[in-house]
C-alpha cells in the first residue's frame, strides 16, 4: 500500500524499495550535488543540509545516485516520466555532467531542459558565469514499441525548453526550488488529471506542495526532521505558494493549438506558416 500524502522522514533509497513496482505517476526532484561543502562561490553561502554531509568521493555519489534513479524507473509506471534537476560541476579543472551517470540508468532519455536561474553563484573568471542548471525529462516506455511517449498538450510545450524562473530566496533549505518549477511539471505532465507524484529528496516539500495544489497524491523522503517540520507548516499557511502557483499556471495557455492552425491553413501553406503570429 502507497504512503500517500505523507512525509517519511528516512534513507531514501531504503525507503523507495518499500514502494510497489508501477505504482507511481511523475517524480519531480533535485539531489543534492556533491558540492563538498567547504567550496563556495563570492555571492552565496556555503550549502550545508541538516542531516546529511554532501561531500562524498565522486565515484560513490555517482553510484547512488545510478541506485536511485533505478528504484525510481522500476516504481514509476510505464508511460510515467522523472525529471530530474542537477548541474554541471567544475571541479579543480574537470567538468562533470549528469548525463555520466543518467546514461548509465534504465531510462529512456527525453530532454534537456535549461533553468535559467539568472544569478551567479560565483563571479570567477575561469568561465563564463554559469546561472544555469539542468532538468533531465526520463521515461520510462509503456512497451518495446513505444519510442515517444505522449505529445504535450500546446499550451505546455509552448513554454519551451528554456525556463527562465529565479531561484528561491530566504527560505530554511540551503538549495529548494522555486514552485513554478515544480508546478510547472506536473501540471504539464498530469494535465489536470489526478496521479502520484514523489520526490525522493523531498527538502522543505515544495514538489508535494505543488501536487497538492493540483489535486494530486503525494509521496516524499528526506533524512531530516527539521525541514519536514518547514513542509508541515508550509502545508498550514501555503498562501505564498499558491501566489506563484497561480501565476506559473496562468502562462499555459494558447488562443489555438498546432493542429487547429494546420487544419485551418490552405492546400499549399507550408509548416513556417503556423508560426507566423504570436500565440
Amino acid at each position: 500500500m502507497l504512503p500517500l500524502n505523507k512525509y517519511i522522514v528516512g534513507d531514501s533509497l531504503k525507503q523507495l524499495k518499500l514502494i510497489d513496482d508501477d505504482s507511481v505517476d511523475l517524480c519531480v526532484t533535485s539531489p543534492p550535488y556533491n558540492k563538498l561543502e567547504g567550496n563556495r562561490g563570492h555571492l552565496v553561502d556555503k550549502v550545508v543540509y541538516d542531516e546529511f554531509v554532501d561531500k562524498v568521493d565522486e565515484d560513490l555519489y555517482q553510484e547512488s545516485q545510478i541506485d536511485i534513479l533505478n528504484e525510481m524507473y522500476r516504481i514509476i509506471k510505464p508511460g510515467g516520466s522523472m525529471f530530474y534537476n542537477h548541474r554541471v560541476r567544475w571541479e579543480k579543472g574537470v567538468t562533470i555532467h549528469p548525463l555520466e551517470w543518467i546514461l548509465k540508468c534504465d531510462w529512456k532519455f527525453r530532454q534537456e531542459i535549461v533553468w535559467d536561474r539568472t544569478l551567479a553563484g560565483n563571479i570567477r573568471g575561469w568561465r563564463f558565469w554559469p546561472i544555469d542548471e539542468r532538468i533531465y525529462w526520463l521515461y520510462k516506455p509503456l512497451d518495446g514499441n513505444d519510442k515517444s511517449g505522449k505529445e504535450l498538450e500546446s499550451k505546455h510545450s509552448l513554454l519551451t525548453s528554456i525556463w527562465r524562473i529565479m531561484p528561491n530566496k530566504n527560505t530554511n533549505h540551503p538549495a529548494s526550488f522555486p514552485i513554478e518549477l515544480s508546478s510547472r511539471i506536473i501540471y504539464s505532465i498530469l494535465v489536470g488529471k489526478k496521479g502520484v507524484v514523489i520526490d525522493p529528496y523531498a527538502g522543505s516539500g515544495t514538489t508535494l506542495i505543488s501536487a497538492k495544489l493540483l489535486g494530486s497524491d503525494y509521496i516524499g523522503i528526506d533524512m531530516s526532521t527539521e525541514y519536514k517540520t518547514v513542509f508541515d507548516n508550509r502545508v498550514d499557511s501555503p498562501s505564498k505558494d499558491i501566489e506563484k502557483h497561480n501565476n506559473e499556471i496562468e502562462k499555459h495557455f494558447v488562443n489555438k493549438t498546432y493542429k487547429q492552425r494546420k487544419s485551418e491553413l490552405p492546400p499549399k501553406c507550408t509548416r513556417e506558416d503556423l508560426f507566423e503570429e504570436d500565440v
